[in-house]
């Protein structure tokens, strides 16, 4: 249920907001000499365009395509489509593109990955920005059953749809296209926007239209919520709009968390002041949320979370809050409850965490860490142990052991009964950017 809400044009803020920066447009306009008017003038999509099609690349850098220009990006000018995608002017001097998706197929690693731009009746395959041999062919050959002159493509994975799928757009006809079968199942979502593009972003999918965006159910097409929005609020940094602001990419020095929990699918988040970050999302770029929009009853951020059972455990002051993890997040009924009721100790709490497929809840507090069972009824302190490490702020368990956040270091115990054993501290190591999206 998570909207963009402009922060697709911040990176996490680390007590600064942090600016994303990826890529952009190419234009929709059939005639010739247009196009040629169209390269020669820079679009800006602050004006309120149409995007031709909107796709990410294999690593998770999104394109947003108009006419014979694209943005590499949620923000900067556009540049032309040929500088990124060279062959798309090789072949009949290509002023637009129809359609384009990033290929979703988890069985076939040679089509895995893949960008493809549809063209009247032909399909254009890429990876890593150049063109597959053999391309471009007839859509039929890659796709039989899809038409040509299309509107809008995008992927689908199973477990969001029933198989890997890819849906096509064209007027108000759907095609539901299942990439192992080659099976094509059409329908009509008359109730949705003419799609001029769509995107898939962060399990969520969006069909813009105009300057404007619905979100709807890949399966279903069914909307939910209040549509059209403005995209320029959402997907790009433009004046007057939003509340991106001239943030920053903060430097990694700079990094501090106050929580960092994984559930059980494998979504990673980490918290900091009002927002909260997804950092298993590499594929779609690391973005920033109000972490109200996604736990509506928690306000003015948290101190300690972690993941237990498919549900997350949020720490605030001498509250917990406890959330089922499938979207949307939904409070448990009697929720919040006293740290005292729920895990039989009293606040403040720096940091908690949960090992995968244990029931041990480790609690720091200042430099001990307490285990609590959270199997057992009445739940109570089973064991403490005094740590080596002072001002942990956030903590994590997962396949390579434990995490301690203290500011821009981090601390690496192989698991929790290493860490609670050990008696000399550690040398801390630095938060990357590959991590959390900052800057050395």
């Amino acid at each position: 249920n998570t909207l963009p809400l402009n922060c697709l044009c911040t990176y996490f803020s680390f007590n600064v907001h942090l600016t994303l920066t990826l890529t952009g447009p190419l234009d929709h306009d059939h005639d010739h000499h247009e196009d040629q008017v169209h390269h020669n003038a820079n679009p800006d999509r602050c004006d309120g365009i149409e995007f031709d099609a909107i796709a990410p690349d294999e690593k998770g850098h999104t394109f947003f395509f108009k006419g014979d220009h694209l943005w590499n990006g949620f923000n900067g000018p556009a540049q032309v489509s040929s500088a990124f995608f060279r062959e798309l002017d090789d072949y009949h001097h290509l002023g637009h593109v129809d359609a384009a998706f990033r290929m979703h197929n988890s069985e076939e690693n040679g089509k895995h990955d893949h960008i493809y731009f549809f063209l009247d009746d032909k399909v254009f395959s890429y990876y890593n920005h150049s063109l597959e041999e053999g391309y471009p062919k007839d859509i039929q050959l890659d796709f039989p059953g899809v038409p040509s002159h299309l509107d809008a493509a995008v992927e689908c994975p199973k477990g969001e749809c029933n198989s890997d799928s890819v849906l096509f757009f064209k007027g108000e006809e759907v095609y539901n296209y299942d990439i192992a079968t080659q099976l094509v199942k059409e329908r009509q979502w008359a109730h949705l926007p003419n799609c001029t593009s769509a995107f898939r972003w962060l399990e969520q999918y969006y069909c813009f239209h105009g300057h404007n965006f619905t979100r709807f159910h890949p399966v279903s097409g069914e909307v939910n919520g209040v549509y059209p929005k403005d995209s320029r609020h959402y997907f790009m940094r433009c004046p007057n709009f939003g509340h991106g602001g001239e943030a920053k990419v903060p430097k990694c020095s700079e990094v501090t968390l106050d929580a960092i929990t994984s559930d059980d699918s494998g979504k990673t988040y980490a918290f900091t002041g009002h927002n909260y970050m997804r950092l298993d999302t590499h594929r779609d770029g690391k973005h920033t949320f109000p972490i109200a929009r996604t736990w509506k009853e928690v306000t003015n951020g948290v101190d300690a979370v972690f993941s237990y059972s498919d549900k997350i455990y949020i720490i605030k002051g001498d509250q917990v809050y406890i959330y089922k993890s499938a979207a949307p997040s939904t409070l448990i009924e009697g929720y919040p409850k006293s740290l005292n009721e729920e895990l039989g100790i009293e606040g403040p709490v720096n940091a908690a965490f949960v090992c995968k497929d244990h029931h041990i809840v480790h609690i720091i507090q200042g430099q001990m860490m307490k285990d609590i069972d959270l199997s057992a009824t009445p739940r109570v302190v089973a064991r403490e142990a005094s740590l080596p490490i002072s001002g942990i702020e956030a903590g994590m368990c997962g396949p390579d052991g434990v995490k301690l956040y203290v500011g821009s270091e981090y601390y690496h115990y192989e698991s929790p009964g290493v860490l609670a054993l050990s008696r000399m501290l550690q040398e801390p190591k630095n938060v990357t950017p590959d991590m959390m999206g900052c800057v050395e």
